[in-house]
C-alpha cells in the first residue's frame, strides 16, 4: 500500500513539474528577446565603429587585439559576445512563433544558463489552466508515476531476493 502511495505522489510531482514548462519557456523566450535586442545594438555599434575606420568586423577584432593585453582581452570578449548574439538570435527565431509543444521539442535552444537563471529567479509557479498545461501535466504524471513505480518495483525485487535466500 505504501508503495502505491509513493508511486502516486511521484506521478503528482511529475505532473506539477512538467505543467510549469509552457509558462517558464514563455518567460525564457521573453528574456531571450531582450538579450538579443541589447546584443544586436552592441554588435551594430561595433560594426559601425569598424566601418568608420574602413575595417570589417574581423579586421577590427584583429586591430583591437593588437592593442596590448587589454586590447587582446577586449577583442576576445567582443568576439564571444558576437558569437553569443548569433546563437541567441538563431534560437529566438526558431522559438518565437513556436507553440509549447514545439518549444519542448526544441529544448536544446534553451541553453543559455544566464537567461535561464534570470528567468528562474523571476518565475512564479502556478496551476496552469490551459490545454498545453494539462497535456504537460499529464505527461509529467505518467513520467513521475512510471519512474517511481519502476524504482519501487526494482527495490521490491531486490529486497525479496535478499530475504528469501
Amino acid at each position: 500500500m505504501l508503495s502505491k502511495v509513493i508511486t502516486l505522489a511521484g506521478g503528482v510531482a511529475g505532473a506539477a513539474s512538467f505543467s510549469q514548462f509552457p509558462e517558464f519557456s514563455q518567460q525564457y523566450i521573453q528574456r531571450m528577446g531582450g538579450a538579443v535586442d541589447e546584443l544586436t545594438r552592441f554588435v551594430a555599434e561595433f560594426d559601425a565603429d569598424a566601418a568608420e575606420l574602413g575595417l570589417s568586423r574581423e579586421a577590427a577584432l584583429v586591430d583591437l587585439a593588437a592593442g596590448g593585453d587589454m586590447g587582446r582581452a577586449r577583442a576576445e570578449t567582443v568576439a564571444g559576445t558576437i558569437t553569443r548574439h548569433a546563437r541567441l538570435e538563431a534560437d529566438l527565431r526558431a522559438l518565437e512563433g513556436a507553440g509549447p509543444f514545439t518549444r519542448a521539442y526544441e529544448m536544446r535552444r534553451f541553453s543559455d544558463s544566464e537567461i535561464a537563471a534570470r528567468a528562474w529567479e523571476a518565475y512564479k509557479p502556478a496551476v496552469p489552466l490551459t490545454f498545453e498545461g494539462g497535456v504537460f501535466a499529464g505527461a509529467g504524471f505518467l513520467a513521475g508515476f512510471g519512474l517511481i513505480g519502476g524504482l519501487m518495483g526494482l527495490l521490491r525485487g531486490i529486497f525479496r531476493r535478499r530475504f528469501s535466500v
